[in-house]
């Protein structure tokens, strides 16, 4: 893969950021705004360019390609897993603390950037992956991820009823569901009419820029301090995004033949934490900082990192 390109998609990537940054900054849009935007993205927008691939006319991927993909990402998981519970220790993080680098360290951020980066530099046919990526993820942040963001809340204010019972509707969101059926669909190679298609369309189209516009809120809204003073995230960033999915990718490259497989897995190990765990700590009263300041320095590294871990596939 040419790093030009994913530098270029970076490059582009960066200056809608910025395009959020002054809305923001300029008062022409606000954060309640950015939170309806990001309802609509994440509900919406998302989940139709993930159908929309599987509704194109590329070349399909088989059932075995499928089920490789599946195991890969089975593979990265676990890997991304073990490594949470070796990491924070290694940088010498206190106990109460390191929930928040396992959940920086596990759950990428797949949807806000993976679904528009991988369509735009590896092309349309790799959001069947990426679909199933996003299925893994949603089983395991709604219940693993859940159930740290509990206990650590729990940790934190004993005086709190903080159940940890977990129900199906946890599981059941529109990310799940529209993995489920995106698979389904491309499986099943079903058609729909010429319009239909094109409305789908039109609505997935508008995924990258909204996604990027409100990272740029995001963005706007930091203190610089709070961010860019902790020596341990720079140590973090540095492993998390370079060293992990190089090695997973030398993990991976003898078993999987298929290099559109391959990449998708390191596009999406490689991306920066995700927004979910924030979104829980903030649900179960649990102590958010760090994974706020996590999610907002792995997002700007990534500019940088992510083409490099490119280099090595």
């Amino acid at each position: 893969m040419s790093v030009w390109i994913v530098q270029k998609q970076m490059i582009i990537i960066f200056a809608l950021i910025l395009v959020g940054v002054y809305l923001y900054k300029s008062k022409h849009l606000s954060n309640d705004a950015s939170r309806q935007l990001s309802w609509i993205i994440v509900n919406v927008t998302n989940p139709i360019t993930l159908l929309c691939a599987a509704l194109s006319e590329e070349q399909k991927v088989s059932a075995k390609e499928i089920g490789i993909a599946f195991l890969s990402f089975a593979v990265m998981y676990a890997l991304l897993i073990i490594l949470a519970y070796i990491i924070p220790p290694l940088l010498g993080v206190v106990k109460e603390r390191r929930y928040a680098y396992r959940m920086l360290t596990i759950f990428g951020n797949v949807g806000f950037i993976g679904i528009p980066f991988s369509a735009a530099v590896l092309g349309q046919q790799s959001l069947i992956f990426v679909s199933i990526c996003g299925l893994t993820l949603n089983m395991i942040v709604y219940t693993y991820g859940t159930a740290s963001i509990r206990r650590a809340a729990a940790a934190q204010h004993p005086d709190r009823n903080i159940g940890n019972d977990l129900s199906w509707k946890d599981i059941i969101n529109s990310g799940t569901v529209f993995s489920v059926v995106t698979i389904a669909v491309y499986l099943m190679d079903i058609r729909v009419p010429d319009g239909v298609q094109t409305t789908l369309g039109y609505i997935g189209s508008c995924t990258t820029f909204l996604s990027m516009v409100v990272l740029g809120v995001s963005v706007a809204q930091m203190v610089p301090r709070e961010v860019f003073t902790r020596w341990r995230l720079y140590v973090f960033v540095i492993i998390r995004q370079i060293f992990v999915p190089v090695l997973l990718i030398f993990i991976l490259k003898p078993f999987v033949a298929n290099k559109l497989i391959l990449s998708t897995v390191a596009v999406m190990v490689s991306m920066p934490a995700g927004n979910l765990p924030l979104m829980m700590a903030k649900q179960y009263g649990a102590e958010e900082d760090m994974i706020s300041a996590g999610i907002i320095l792995t997002t700007i590294a990534s500019i940088i990192t992510i083409p490099v871990v490119m280099y090595f596939l």
